[in-house]
């Protein structure tokens, strides 16, 4: 299984986002530059966070994004879901209908089994927990930000 742009970016966009929380609103033209992103896939990925209530935009002078709760209260399950959709591997684990097979197949049960997992893990984690690993792994990166 491999993640898209789409999840790898919206989670350190996000992360960049909670690493700033409480210190007012980011500019998305900066999460661009410090992420190495580009500003307009960006601007795609936040217009769904933000739908999502994930993620506030605030106007005007000192205007950019914040986050719509605070990291401890955001699951990576939210974020994954607004930004991927299900974890499941293959399509019939959410839609059974879709096989003729579905009813007796032991690889369904299997990928059935690698979602639950997975779902479980990120239902546990939240943003502050990413933002607790990384200044357990790296504290001198974690306390410079390039915003």
């Amino acid at each position: 299984m491999q993640l898209s742009t789409r999840a790898r970016y919206g989670f350190r966009a996000m992360m960049e986002l909670a690493g700033h929380y409480g210190e007012g609103a980011v500019p998305l033209k900066e999460v661009a530059k410090c992420q190495d992103i580009s500003l307009k896939y960006l601007e795609q990925l936040f217009a769904r966070l933000r739908a999502a209530g994930l993620v506030k935009g605030v106007r005007g002078t000192g205007g950019g994004y914040i986050l719509g709760r605070a990291p401890a209260d955001i699951t990576l399950a939210e974020v994954f879901r607004v930004l991927e959709g299900s974890t499941a591997l293959v399509e019939c684990v959410d839609r059974p209908e879709v096989c003729s097979q579905s009813a007796r197949c032991v690889t369904r049960d299997l990928w059935c089994e690698l979602r639950d997992a997975s779902d479980a893990i990120l239902e546990q984690r939240t943003l502050q927990d990413l933002l607790d690993a990384r200044q357990v792994k790296d504290p001198v990166a974690a306390t410079q930000y390039q915003i």
